[in-house]
């Protein structure tokens, strides 16, 4: 039977491999250990907690639901506010994104330069999330 390293779960699952860490930790998915000390998950029981995942959702009340699916998980690095509009800078990695949008969005999600948030990149448009 396959078995799969904590961050190909996470990759699989579609979480931070801190994320799948955490649900091994607190016994949501059964590890095992290698010969060499590595902690893996049994394929079939990855397979079952993924299915649990769909069903229930993660568990994580932060966790946002989209369609868009070009994520960028970062750091806000810049805002300039105008009477309507804004502008958002988001440093991703090495990537630096830049998203308009509206001032009442920017108070809305209360960003602040600083905070995580991501940018999430569907066509031409640019969406941002807290985090």
């Amino acid at each position: 039977m396959q078995s799969y390293t904590i961050g190909q779960a996470a990759r699989l699952l579609g979480v931070s491999p801190d994320t799948a860490r955490r649900w091994a930790d607190a016994g949501r998915v059964a590890t095992h250990r290698d010969e060499a000390g590595k902690r893996l998950i049994d394929g079939k029981d990855l397979a079952a907690f993924s299915v649990e995942l769909a069903k229930g959702g993660s568990g994580e009340e932060d966790v946002s639901l989209t369609s868009v699916r070009n994520a960028f998980p970062g750091i806000v690095t810049a805002i300039k506010l105008g009477d309507v509009a804004a502008q958002v800078e988001i440093q991703a990695g090495p990537h630096r994104l830049v998203s308009l949008l509206t001032r009442e969005a920017v108070e809305e999600l209360g960003l602040e330069v600083g905070m995580e948030a991501t940018a999430r990149v569907k066509s031409t448009n640019v969406h941002i999330d807290r985090v």
